[in-house]
């Protein structure tokens, strides 16, 4: 990261020679690729991919922690940021978030159209500002730098060596790191949204799996009903046709309605949520079956249970998702929104979310979760995941000490 001068100096921090940890494209694997960086230009070059989109309009802090190893990369909107009321308060519990992250210094980098350093009342300044106020005793300074929609500056930077408008933007896609992250086949987003857009299935195929549904919802009334012992076949099923679908998934592309009727239906069963939750993780077997039986899990189950949940959470076990089969689970969940009722996925939504945030991928997982509590703002595990991402807290094998 580049050594800061006074901002007093009015001129571009110094560069330094410093060794990132990029834990993969926005942590999406622990294979670690050390990249030299010895300009600003590729920390730069680093934060989109980190956040999988461009920002607009936007503050981003870089939590550099020990050994040069970058953490956390968190955005705020300007607007919210730079608030006469709330702003303080916001950059206060970003820092706080640094903090947490193990941070030992702050880099903030601006999104915004145009050159704001000759703009007093700009939205830039104020947001960080308050960012500066908030860091220095934690952090010391905070050098930043701005990204605008033709090039990058230091904010700070008033002796002419940062020109109006800033250096080339193409300068940053010809940076080590930026030419070594396309490489390795990471894609950056034109926007947040983009990172989750999952396009609707036709019109004709989406009555045919809500006709499935409906079946499948009826047999579930009728199971409970029936007893017990009925509605662990029908959760049973569904456990099934979940792995049907991942199936056809490995096989090749589905053309019937099924079983994404059915899977909608069964994924608004909490157990059998879970079951599939359990599912995705690897090295469980028939747990997601045996999660179904009876009316409740055994002692047995409840430990094989709690070790599938510590694989993901827990750094002394966690493991990483593995690359291909949570390709092909997020491909099943993806049907199963793009087959169902408008408004009423939010199990599938979290299970995306799920897979996004164990893979390291924050942005995707934000915005499946508040696509997900829009569709039921009281979905108990979309507020769970949602509270794991507001702390700055990743999957278990993202917190492993290196």
């Amino acid at each position: 990261m580049p050594a800061s001068r006074s901002p007093a100096h009015r001129g571009c921090p110094t560069p330094a020679t410093w060794r990132p940890r990029c834990d993969g494209l926005r942590r999406m694997h622990p294979s670690v690729t050390t990249v030299r960086v010895t300009e600003p230009a590729e920390i730069l070059a680093l934060v989109p991919h980190r956040l999988g989109f461009r920002p607009r309009e936007s503050l981003v802090a870089v939590s550099l922690r020990p050994r040069g190893r970058v953490g956390v990369v968190a955005r705020v909107d300007l607007a919210q940021l730079s608030d006469p009321v709330d702003g303080a308060d916001r950059a206060r519990a970003l820092t706080t978030l640094l903090d947490r992250d193990g941070a030992t210094r702050v880099l903030a980098v601006v999104y915004t159209d145009d050159d704001p350093r000759d703009v007093d009342a700009h939205l830039a300044h104020r947001a960080v500002e308050l960012l500066r106020e908030a860091a220095d005793a934690p952090f010391g300074e905070v050098v930043a730098w701005v990204v605008t929609s033709t090039g990058y500056l230091a904010l700070d930077c008033r002796d002419g060596c940062c020109p109006p408008g800033g250096r080339p933007l193409r300068d940053l896609d010809a940076t080590q790191v930026g030419a070594e992250l396309v490489l390795a086949g990471s894609a950056v987003a034109d926007s947040r949204a983009d990172v989750a857009t999952i396009r609707p299935a036709g019109a004709e195929r989406r009555r045919s799996v809500a006709r499935v549904r409906r079946r499948w919802e009826a047999r579930r009334d009728e199971a409970a009903q029936s007893g017990e012992e009925a509605r662990a076949r029908w959760r049973l099923e569904s456990v099934a046709a979940w792995r049907a679908a991942v199936s056809h998934a490995c096989s090749g592309p589905s053309r019937g309605a099924a079983p994404w009727g059915r899977l909608e239906a069964g994924l608004a069963d909490r157990r059998v949520r879970d079951s599939i939750l359990v599912a995705l993780v690897p090295g469980t077997g028939e747990l997601a079956e045996r999660c179904v039986r009876g009316a409740a899990a055994s002692p047995r189950d409840e430990a094989a249970l709690a070790s599938a949940v510590a694989a993901i959470l827990d750094p002394a076990c966690a493991v990483p998702p593995p690359v291909v089969a949570t390709r092909v689970h997020e491909d099943v969940l993806e049907h199963v929104v793009a087959h169902g009722r408008a408004g009423h996925q939010a199990p599938a939504l979290t299970l995306l979310a799920l897979l996004a945030w164990w893979r390291g991928d924050g942005a995707r997982a934000s915005v499946l979760l508040d696509r997900a509590l829009g569709d039921d703002g009281g979905y108990r595990l979309a507020l769970l995941l949602t509270g794991l991402l507001e702390a700055g807290i990743g999957p278990g094998w993202t917190r492993r000490e290196a």
